[in-house]
């Protein structure tokens, strides 16, 4: 039986409990194998500077601790210039020629799917699974609509990584929003301590 593999990029700045209910829904709506966690390198759709590599990827080490269905893919760090999701579907394509791939996204990325780049060859390789925003229904490009995707039900959260900098920024508690681990660790570290973009 081939083997079913999610892959979920994104910046992960920071990996919260939002991203992590996805993936666990993920595993149980697609009955994935494996979710392979995708960090990027350097977006070329965002404009702000990133918090380093190398700590997103010592959080994400820390909330997917436990966990053997996830597994940490640090490719695209690792690559330079700009992080393109069609180049690491590439390569996974071939290194699992006989895999179903699915590509996990948010229903913001959905609706710009057709902006990124090589979306199309993108899905000559994979399918897609959607996570719609509370409250919000899954609309795209109609010729990405037209593409196989599948809709995956998410218990109701509204978490993203811009407000958890923005508390963190303002001295506020994130320990609703993130792993204890990862708390302690942006505590520990100091990160986000600066007032950050969007």
């Amino acid at each position: 039986m081939a083997e079913r593999l999610g892959l979920f990029g994104g910046s992960f700045d920071p990996v919260h409990r939002g991203h992590l209910a996805l993936a666990e829904a993920a595993l149980a709506a697609l009955a994935l194998d494996r979710v392979l966690w995708l960090p990027a390198g350097q977006p070329w759709q965002k404009t702000r500077a990133m918090t380093p590599a190398v700590d997103r990827l010592a959080m994400l080490r820390l909330a997917l601790a436990g966990q053997p269905r996830f597994v940490l893919d640090a490719r695209e760090t690792e690559r330079r210039g700009p992080s393109y999701t069609l180049d690491s579907v590439c390569q996974l394509r071939a290194e699992h020629p006989a895999a179903r791939l699915f590509l996990l996204i948010g229903q913001d990325q959905f609706a710009g799917f057709h902006t990124w780049h090589g979306w199309r060859e993108i899905l000559q390789q994979l399918e897609l699974a959607v996570a719609a925003r509370p409250g919000a229904a899954a609309q795209a490009d109609a010729a990405v609509r037209q593409q196989r995707w599948h809709p995956l039900p998410l218990p109701p959260q509204d978490i993203s990584s811009t407000a958890i900098r923005a508390r963190v920024a303002a001295g506020a508690s994130i320990a609703d929003l993130v792993p204890p681990e990862v708390a302690r660790y942006i505590d520990h570290h100091g990160l986000y301590r600066a007032a950050s973009g969007s």
